[in-house]
């Protein structure tokens, strides 16, 4: 965690120095007088040795400073903390649904499609699967927009106060399908893996009931592969929740970087790519845990 850490921050310091052209003069402006240039550069830090510099955002992000937006003249992280509960709503929510879809739809095809059954079942199902797990949610996000909000209009087309439940439907739709698929024909091959073991043999030569052979022996032994991939999931749905905001005007931290971006607002650059890294990570180490607890098998072998 403290080496990833490290090399988030010092990416997103690097941020502002791999950019083309002079930042102060990017942020400064075209017209700006060589006084305003040297005063946007003082305000920046960028009058002082690179290792200052950076030496200056340690210190400032360990103390919790990320900076002052230029755009809203606020903290950076007033800004982040702000945005990110608007972010994080869309991201737990894509991930639950993700998962009550997924995880009984792979399963079920699975035990449809046993020992060559449904050979026609499986085929749909891959190709649906496939087809849908590569489609960008920004393009998915704009499908929507153009036909359930503008010609059915059943919800609204963008983020509308007051009405944030109905905002949230297409954003969160927009970014559930793609891991929906994808877990699910993961999930779908390991329970077709699972019901190839010999336990899964005897338990159907006791003449369980199909209830208890499929919850109690083929569910835990798929959860370990569930669990470590809602965590990659979830992680790649913070950032996809990122582009899908812009699309539908969500008051998160896509719109806030995406302004940022347009106008040069480096501290609200680093500030947001720094806290989407850093969740990355936690989301990571949280899973891993979780892993042990579930399975001590992933703990040094132990049983």
């Amino acid at each position: 965690m403290v080496l990833a850490f490290f090399v988030i921050l010092t990416l997103t310091f690097l941020i502002v120095q791999l950019l083309p052209g002079d930042p102060a003069v990017a942020v400064a402006g075209p017209q700006a007088t060589n006084a305003e240039v040297e005063a946007v550069r003082t305000q920046l830090g960028l009058d002082v040795p690179l290792w200052e510099q950076y030496l200056t955002y340690l210190g400032n992000v360990l103390t919790g400073d990320l900076g002052t937006s230029f755009m809203w003249n606020l903290p950076v992280s007033e800004i982040v903390t702000t945005r990110l509960w608007y972010t994080t709503q869309l991201a737990i929510v894509a991930m639950l649904l993700t998962l009550l879809i997924a995880l009984p739809l792979g399963m079920a095809v699975a035990v449809l499609t046993r020992d060559g059954r449904r050979r026609w079942l499986d085929a749909l199902f891959g190709c649906l699967t496939g087809l849908f797990s590569t489609v960008p949610s920004y393009v998915l996000a704009t499908l929507l927009v153009a036909v359930v909000a503008v010609q059915m209009g059943a919800v609204p087309p963008a983020y509308s106060p007051g009405h944030e439940f109905k905002s949230a439907i297409l954003p969160v739709v927009a970014l559930t399908i793609a891991p929906t698929c994808t877990m699910a024909r993961i999930v779908r091959r390991e329970t077709d893996t699972v019901l190839t073991q010999d336990y899964i043999r005897t338990a159907r030569g006791w003449r369980l009931p199909g209830s208890a052979i499929y919850l109690r022996y083929v569910l835990p032994n798929i959860v370990t592969v569930t669990l470590t991939l809602s965590g990659l999931v979830l992680a790649s749905l913070l950032g996809g929740a990122v582009i899908v905001e812009t699309v539908f005007s969500w008051p998160g931290l896509g719109s806030a970087i995406v302004a940022a971006i347009t106008n040069r607002d480096y501290p609200l650059i680093q500030g947001v790519v720094l806290v989407l890294g850093m969740l990355a990570t936690l989301i990571t180490l949280v899973v891993d845990v979780l892993l042990g607890v579930v399975d001590s098998r992933t703990l040094g072998g132990r049983s």
